[in-house]
């Protein structure tokens, strides 16, 4: 099972989301002001991910979804990545580069099935 680690930063909070095996699997979107706000977009996530469409914008003349969607794209270094958007078009997770098409198609997977019922775990001076 996944979760949703918070970490405390001199600027606000940020989350990454973890699955099982401890991997980084995505990152949020922003860094939020109070760790209420980081909380809510970990439930953003959970409630987005698994439901979201994928935009597919690797491929030429590709189909725009409906939000909430994964986007999948290729940066400047070549790399593939993917972002979630929530219902509202914001950014609530990115992902780390990966090296094949495939890979990233397996990274949204493991978002979608880890994110839903993801513990939310707290930095130790918020316990």
């Amino acid at each position: 099972m996944g979760k949703f680690v918070i970490k405390e930063t001199k600027t606000g909070h940020t989350f990454s989301l973890k699955a099982g095996n401890g991997e980084i699997i995505a990152i949020g979107g922003e860094v939020y002001n109070s760790l209420a706000s980081c909380k809510n977009g970990c439930e953003s996530v959970k409630k987005n991910a698994p439901a979201a469409n994928l935009e597919d914008q690797t491929v030429e003349g590709f189909a725009a979804e409906k939000c909430p969607k994964f986007e999948m794209y290729a940066d400047k270094k070549g790399e593939f990545r993917f972002r979630l958007k929530a219902t509202n078009g914001q950014v609530i997770c990115a992902s780390e580069g990966y090296t094949s098409k495939a890979s990233c198609k397996n990274g949204i997977e493991s978002v979608r099935k880890n994110a839903a019922d993801a513990d939310i775990v707290l930095p130790e001076a918020d316990k």
